[in-house]
């Protein structure tokens, strides 16, 4: 099995340039074709209520209920551009997204500043929260966030953590090397995972497959995190600025020849399929 664990989708196009086909491009339909021409069982939808799309969470739940063998809800709540973002009743916000869409889990995007929201008493009780219902958490979480989400895993073990995008590590003021020093450990926290995908981000040829250099990012984390604490995923629709939806897939089957195969079958969906059956979400 194969499961993408980071897609988008939109009922309108948000990102700049804007396309002609603005209620195609990003649609639910259009990635489920991508899906069925190259193998991917299932995905999980990540919703990001960005400019144009502040009812994603609303388009997320239309696509689960079209295609609820597909398809995993990943609700945002109080992301970084949101007025809500780490403003107090963050626990309350949450309980009432999970009896209005009852998702598989919820999404945060966490700004750059690492204001210490994840240890204080308002972070606790969303995780808390989380914790009751049985909900995965993604986080696009900088390296500077890491040592902290490091602490939730601790507190919350029974919560998978999955962070988006590598850690952006390639994004870190300080450079690669000083963003994997602050994202990487040796510690085991098997519910601490991170998303496979990205590599585009922040390279001034984001063309460049098979990112031969950015490679090592993934290396780097499978050395030291380990294969299980490790999943696939595209960015689609983000990516096809810059690679195709197969590209994705191959830039690990074919290109990561660092990846024994039993880990790369892990990391491509092996993983996320043992996550979701625990959680009792839709094999």
């Amino acid at each position: 099995m194969i499961i993408d664990s980071h897609t988008h989708v939109w009922p309108r196009w948000p990102y700049e340039p804007r396309v002609p086909d603005d209620t195609g491009r990003g649609s639910y339909q259009n990635l489920l074709f991508q899906m069925d021409q190259h193998g991917v069982d299932q995905a999980l939808l990540v919703n990001a209520r960005i400019e144009r799309a502040d009812d994603n969470n609303d388009y997320g739940a239309e696509a689960v209920r079209a295609h609820p063998d597909r398809f995993h809800h990943i609700v945002d709540v109080d992301s970084r551009w949101g007025a809500d973002y780490h403003r107090s009743g963050a626990a309350d916000r949450l309980r009432k997204l999970v009896d209005t869409y009852q998702p598989a889990g919820v999404s945060h995007y966490l700004r750059p500043e690492n204001d210490g929201w994840l240890l204080s008493d308002e972070g606790r009780a969303f995780f808390a929260v989380a914790a009751a219902h049985r909900l995965t958490v993604s986080l696009a979480a900088p390296p500077v966030w890491l040592d902290d989400l490091r602490d939730v895993a601790r507190r919350f073990p029974e919560v998978p953590l999955l962070v988006n995008h590598l850690a952006v590590v390639m994004l870190h003021p300080g450079g690669i090397e000083d963003g994997l020093r602050l994202a990487l450990d040796s510690e085991d926290l098997p519910n601490l995972l991170v998303k496979v995908s990205g590599y585009y981000y922040g390279s001034d040829r984001p063309w460049d497959y098979p990112y031969t250099e950015r490679l090592r990012i993934v290396r780097a984390f499978h050395e030291t995190w380990g294969p299980r604490r490790m999943v696939w995923a595209s960015d689609h629709p983000s990516l096809l600025a810059h690679v195709s939806y197969r590209q994705s897939l191959e830039v690990l089957r074919e290109h990561a020849g660092f990846l024994p195969a039993d880990d790369l079958a892990l990391i491509l969906g092996g993983n996320l399929a043992a996550l979701l059956a625990e959680r009792s979400v839709r094999p």
